[in-house]
């Protein structure tokens, strides 16, 4: 009876998660824990919050440092996401730590990290661990003396407003972002040999990291458009997590201000804040760039059913359905660059597939006359989408001894020979025989 009712008390903490979980039919992340600093940040940033709230997901806000915070549960994560609003975080509460941020990621989690100018070296840690650098000064901001927001009072040109978005519709929107984006926080450089790591907002060539309250005395360390002010990575397993040098960046105040950027006639009525991230919230939490693959198929040509094997030189034809994540549906994926590899140690064929705009890609090719174990092979990588790794092996064997022809038609030349020897070699008997 105690065996019973543990079985059910079981399942009944757990099955609210199973069943709102991410999942491949429904990729978006749903349950998000938001750790703050200050609970303060729930109204102060309350805009953003309501933005992800009014597209359906549940967020769970609390206290970085609180002793009774975990991602996991009975062995399974209780979140789909988390945000981390607590730059100042030395260590955090309950079972979290370094490692279990990492492995929440590596699990296939999704991430927001906001720092700020008093960043603690956890935080700082995690953005390494990411392929981000902060800059090594505690004090140091981005300052720009030409790209800055103008306002009533001068200040020290630490409120940026900046415009150098990343030129991808499927991470930002296709809609155009007009206003400028205000940023006020620290600077970070993205490693050079992380090719998972893309700058999606950047600071201007004029732009450099240094502490406003003192004088340069040595040259800053970061400078120009190196400068990323947000920063995303989308992991090999296809987590993606934001990285933000600005706490301020998701305000109500920034969200809400006026802005003109500096040298610059227009003045807007509002930001760009709420609009940059909205739409790089949808792509974090996969709402938008997440694409699965169904109806893997190959057969000869002329037949419906897959083979178990295939013959040299046989004529067969491979499809594929690839279907994107619109935040509520599947929908159709067009692209013109999807390609199938028949490898063997490497590719023997490689194929460009054609497509009905309906989502099926399809080609068609001859086997090659090479045997051994083959595999169609779909790698596809492309900036913003979620990869997309297939295999299908399959055996190539050589015509069996009955298989081959008769009479090639490459070999006439020498049954010509042959036959030609025969009867000139009748011919000289006849002669050599009967004649005087």
């Amino acid at each position: 009876m105690l065996k019973l009712l543990s079985v059910l008390t079981f399942l009944t903490l757990t099955l609210p998660f199973l069943t709102h979980s991410f999942s491949p039919d429904h990729p978006t992340d749903r349950r998000i824990l938001v750790l703050l600093d200050d609970l303060a940040l729930k109204s102060s940033h309350s805009l953003f919050f309501k933005s992800l709230q009014s597209r359906g997901f549940e967020l769970d806000f609390k206290l970085a440092d609180d002793p009774k915070i975990s991602l996991q549960r009975y062995g399974l994560y209780s979140y789909d996401a988390l945000i981390l609003f607590s730059p100042s975080v030395d260590r955090f509460g309950g079972s979290i730590d370094l490692a279990a941020i990492l492995d929440f990621v590596d699990s296939g989690h999704d991430l927001i990290i906001a720092a700020d100018t008093n960043a603690s070296d956890l935080i700082r840690q995690i953005a390494v661990e990411c392929g981000v650098d902060f800059d090594e000064d505690p004090a140091a901001m981005v300052i720009d003396h030409t790209s800055y927001a103008v306002s009533d009072t001068e200040g020290d040109h630490t409120v940026i407003a900046s415009d150098d978005f990343i030129k991808s519709d499927v991470i930002l929107g296709s809609k155009k972002i007009e206003a400028p984006v205000l940023f006020q926080g620290i600077g970070h450089t993205v490693n050079s040999e992380n090719s998972l790591v893309l700058k999606v907002l950047s600071a201007s060539p004029s732009a450099y990291s240094a502490n406003p309250k003192s004088k340069l005395s040595n040259p800053p360390s970061l400078t120009g458009s190196a400068i990323s002010l947000v920063s995303v990575v989308q992991a090999r397993n296809n987590a993606r997590v934001l990285i933000s040098g600005s706490l301020s960046l998701f305000s109500d105040r920034f969200f809400r201000s006026k802005v003109q950027k500096a040298g610059s006639p227009k003045k807007h009525e509002k930001s760009a804040n709420e609009q940059f991230l909205t739409e790089l919230s949808k792509w974090v939490f996969h709402e938008r760039g997440h694409l699965k693959a169904v109806n893997v198929r190959h057969h000869k040509v002329g037949e419906a059913d897959e083979p178990a094997i295939y013959r040299i030189n046989d004529d067969l034809e491979y499809s594929v359905e690839i279907y994107e994540w619109h935040g509520k549906s599947w929908e159709p994926y067009v692209a013109d660059d999807v390609q199938v590899q028949f490898y063997m140690m490497s590719p023997y064929v490689l194929k460009t597939l054609s497509t009905d705009q309906k989502g099926s890609y399809f080609t068609a090719f001859k086997v090659p006359d090479v045997y051994g174990v083959f595999q169609f092979k779909v790698e596809y990588q492309r900036l913003g989408y979620t990869s997309l790794s297939l295999s299908k092996q399959i055996p190539v064997r050589p015509f069996r001894h009955n298989e081959y022809e008769r009479f090639i038609p490459a070999a006439y030349p020498y049954y010509g020979a042959a036959f030609s020897m025969m009867a000139g070699f009748f011919v000289f008997t006849v002669v050599h025989l009967y004649s005087k």
